[in-house]
């Protein structure tokens, strides 16, 4: 349910607040000025993509929003589209407000979408930044990889929930670590428009559309950074189609089946659990060709493995990495039934899990280095640094001592994510 103040007054004549239960009222900030002339200890300086309207952000008790102006009707409309989106499970920044500011002490201002800030959210510009490997065109060419699974599952997300972009870009997207790949979220949405179900031209000029921005800002990111020339950014974008044509066919491609395939049916539910799609109904229908059965599926969003681990343990966590730790919770579950010789209901394995294994290792990142990373993404990566490191031993050596050499050998060297920068120069709001 959305909250609507009014302020009325001799600096406030013509503001008009939205705001969002659980965000502040953002009454204390100087809408009488354009966001480009504010000043404050609060103002912080951020990573950020691209804007072509002026974007400022600012610290709420340690929290931080995004705010963005906007002409009165774009920013209403996306606040709207993105509450909507929310509401539909699709992965985009919370909307938390929007301000009207139609007329402050007789001067017109732009409004304000207000936005919360992504925890532990990349530009593009900085997922290049923070190489790990000294090898500049493998590290390039891994990274552009997995910019293109993030971005093309989130295309085939929104064109499954009816969804026209009309500007997808690097720049309208933030991206998060999950497990080794990335996870992208919607920034951007001015263009953007629902429909109940999206026409193969729509797709299609959606498509087109990305593919251009995406070999645009992979252009400009090889000018602006000096990266290898190698992979062609043109080649690249063209890559993200083929990948988003690949995995539209699985999430939506009708299977004809024989009646002795029905290990097909469980076949095709697993690769779209896989791919973290839970299956909403499965459709069988006779054809005309005889003993032939016409197999269709309808997903429901994304996050398969995440609801399961947040149901078994109350965890939030990208797909990825809900995927990477319901593994070692399968693992500990397998652990412990052997050692006990008897059956462990998967909810006491969880609860033991959570108390004797994720807990007491995140709780173990010296406080100067917890912040580097979610604590799912740490947590996956002392797990696949237990793998490396056991392997070169020859023998499991454990979570603890895997833990102490990731400390002492991998998570320095990690690139701070928490890349919000204070402005110490600005002086008090007023």
């Amino acid at each position: 349910m959305t909250v609507a103040w009014s302020v009325v007054g001799v600096t406030t004549r013509g503001l008009r607040i939205l705001s969002r239960p659980g965000h502040p009222d953002f009454l204390d900030l100087p809408w009488d000025r354009p966001l480009e002339e504010w000043r404050g200890e609060r103002m912080v300086d951020v990573a950020r993509g691209v804007h072509r309207h002026v974007v400022r952000f600012v610290d709420h008790g340690g929290t931080l929003y995004a705010l963005k102006e906007l002409p009165p009707r774009l920013a209403d409309r996306e606040y709207r589209l993105l509450r909507k989106m929310a509401e539909e499970s699709l992965p985009v920044v919370e909307a938390a407000g929007v301000v009207r500011r139609s007329d402050i002490a007789g001067v017109a201002l732009e409004d304000v979408l207000i936005t919360r800030y992504l925890d532990y959210s990349l530009p593009y510009r900085t997922v290049f930044m923070h190489r790990r490997q000294s090898d500049a065109v493998a590290e390039v060419r891994t990274l552009s990889d997995r910019l293109l699974d993030a971005l093309a599952m989130l295309l085939a997300r929104l064109h499954l929930a009816g969804f026209f972009w009309g500007d997808c870009s690097l720049s309208n997207t933030l991206f998060r670590r999950d497990a080794g790949a990335l996870a992208a979220y919607l920034v951007d949405m001015e263009t953007g428009e629902w429909h109940p179900r999206l026409s193969d031209g729509q797709r299609e000029h959606d498509l087109e559309v990305t593919q251009e921005n995406v070999a645009g800002g992979l252009m400009d990111l090889q000018m602006e950074l000096g990266l290898p020339p190698e992979p062609e950014p043109v080649e690249v974008a063209e890559d993200l189609r083929r990948r988003y044509e690949q995995l539209w066919r699985e999430l939506t491609t009708d299977e004809l089946i024989g009646p002795d395939e029905r290990y097909r049916i469980e076949g095709r539910m697993r690769r779209l659990n896989e791919l973290g799609f839970d299956v909403d109904e499965v459709e069988l229908v006779t054809t005309a060709e005889g003993d032939r059965l016409l197999l269709k599926t309808a997903v429901t969003e994304q996050g398969h493995h995440r609801r399961r681990l947040r149901a078994l343990t109350g965890l939030q966590a990208q797909e990825n990495q809900a995927r990477s730790l319901l593994n070692d919770l399968a693992n500990f579950r397998a652990n412990l039934e052997h050692r006990t010789g008897e059956a462990v209901p998967e909810g006491v394995a969880a609860h033991r899990w959570l108390s004797e294994v994720f807990e007491p290792t995140v709780a173990a990142i010296p406080d100067d280095l917890r912040g580097k990373l979610e604590p799912a993404e740490a947590f996956h990566e002392v797990i696949e640094h237990k793998w490396f490191v056991s392997e070169a031993a020859g023998r499991d050596v454990g979570v603890v001592e895997a833990l102490t050499s990731y400390i002492q050998t991998v998570l320095p060297a990690v690139p701070d994510e928490r890349t919000v920068l204070v402005d110490e120069g600005f002086m008090g709001f007023g």
